[in-house]
């Protein structure tokens, strides 16, 4: 069940403020800053991905390393305005792991999902958007409240308890892990995902 929005974030720059503060599990403790989500408030659809990534954690926006700009050329390829949209993370600190000097992805546990599950219910308070969209189990997860097999879910609509639809797709870095020669279908495939959401923008 999503949780009651927090009545003292009445905007992103409390958001960013409370956020950059929190320290209910560890990850805070380590990444450069926060990440919140950006966009158009209500925006007809918000896109949710797992946690901020290495560019993301040093610039501070959401969405800018090589998934994020992945994720832009599917939504202008699916027909889906960006700049109508808003984007961030169900995680808003970055998990990772230092090999020599590189900071390595990790994907955060169940519990700090959780723990970070409250301020990404104010953020959806604060956009009040039209539907949304898990890019990825970790953020099917936090949307809906429980697991959510993506492959076997993927291009569908997923209610929540407030009424708000979840359209379930893959994140778009897994699309830059897999097989170069499948490169090409899994990006048709996911864009096939996104199109589900463009009737949103007919109105």
């Amino acid at each position: 069940m999503p949780e009651r929005p927090d009545p003292r974030i009445q905007s992103l720059e409390q958001l960013k403020t409370a956020t950059m503060a929190c320290r209910e599990c560890p990850i805070g403790e380590i990444a450069s800053q926060s990440v919140i989500g950006e966009g158009k408030l209500k925006a007809r659809l918000m896109l949710v991905g797992e946690q901020p990534g290495d560019q993301e954690d040093l610039q501070g926006h959401p969405f800018v390393g090589p998934a994020g700009k992945l994720l832009a050329r599917a939504l202008e390829t699916a027909g889906i305005p960006r700049e109508q949209t808003f984007v961030s993370n169900a995680v808003k600190h970055f998990k990772f792991e230092l090999r020599g000097k590189r900071r390595i992805h990790k994907s955060p546990t169940q519990k700090e999902i959780g723990a970070c599950h409250h301020w990404l219910e104010d953020e959806i308070a604060l956009v009040r958007p039209g539907a949304l969209v898990a890019l990825g189990a970790s953020a099917a997860r936090s949307l809906l409240g429980r697991a959510v097999p993506v492959l076997a879910n993927r291009g569908q609509w997923l209610p929540r308890p407030d009424g708000l639809e979840v359209l379930v797709t893959l994140h778009p870095s897994a699309l830059l892990r897999g097989d170069p020669e499948e490169r090409e279908p899994a990006f048709e495939a996911f864009v096939a995902d996104l199109r589900q959401a463009q009737r949103l923008f007919r109105r």
